[in-house]
């Protein structure tokens, strides 16, 4: 899945073929940085190394980016903007509390997966950014957490959930899906779908919904016994050393 634009991508698009160039360059110099920052870690990666992979120099990097800083920013900025937008989405689908709780899980992780290694980045290498960037994103994640929380005490009031404290439940949930990126490992030991399937059988004990963890159990159930032989006989390989 390609990678969305970011907040600073969207605010030069419109502008004409020139704005469309500087865009798509921008997106090149974040991602090779993405990839470089996932495989060496943001502090041994150089920008050098960054325009090595481009095959590009350093001023050219240097006209789109003021430093390695703003780069990590941008990546991080991404990292939560995509899931942010994907809340938003399932938050004005139809149905029930729950039923957009589930759908928030599934393709939240979805996405989460699918970019593995802007959230990688992100969550490893915050500590890294300055403190204007760090709190930048820090208010996007609060967004997140807020309107996910609201969600949360809409299906309490409502009578499907119980739940005492909707923001830090609506962390925790977030936390849980964001760290898949860092110990997932495709065709590991456990599918997408099974880890999708205890993610939200997870999510419905957290919120207190016992209809919901009963008929979840059973879908589980169904869903483990399908890959039990062979997790039985395979080493794991599904956690990332």
């Amino acid at each position: 899945m390609a990678a969305e634009p970011s907040l600073a991508d969207k605010h030069t698009a419109g502008g004409g073929l020139k704005s469309e160039l500087a865009t798509f360059k921008r997106r090149r110099i974040r991602e090779e940085a993405a990839h470089l920052f996932f495989q060496q870690g943001y502090e041994s990666a150089t920008i050098d190394a960054i325009a090595e992979r481009l095959k590009v120099t350093k001023p050219f990097i240097y006209s789109y980016y003021k430093n390695k800083g703003e780069i990590l920013f941008d990546i991080s900025r991404l990292g939560i903007s995509v899931s942010l937008e994907a809340l938003d989405n399932c938050l004005a689908s139809p149905g029930s509390p729950w039923d957009r709780l589930k759908l928030i899980v599934d393709k939240v992780t979805r996405l989460i997966l699918d970019n593995e290694e802007n959230i990688v980045v992100y969550l490893r290498e915050e500590k890294n950014l300055d403190e204007t960037s760090a709190r930048e994103i820090r208010e996007l994640r609060s967004l997140f957490d807020h309107r996910l929380g609201n969600l949360l005490l809409e299906g309490t009031n409502s009578g499907e959930f119980t739940v005492d404290n909707p923001v830090l439940t609506a962390t925790t949930i977030g936390g849980m899906m964001s760290w898949v990126a860092l110990w997932y490992t495709p065709g590991g030991h456990w599918s997408e779908t099974e880890v999708l399937a205890t993610l939200i059988q997870n999510v419905a004990r957290m919120v207190h919904s016992p209809i919901r963890i009963e008929t979840l159990d059973m879908e589980s159930r169904k869903t483990t016994e399908a890959t039990k032989h062979s997790a039985s006989t395979t080493p794991i390989t599904g956690l990332k050393k």
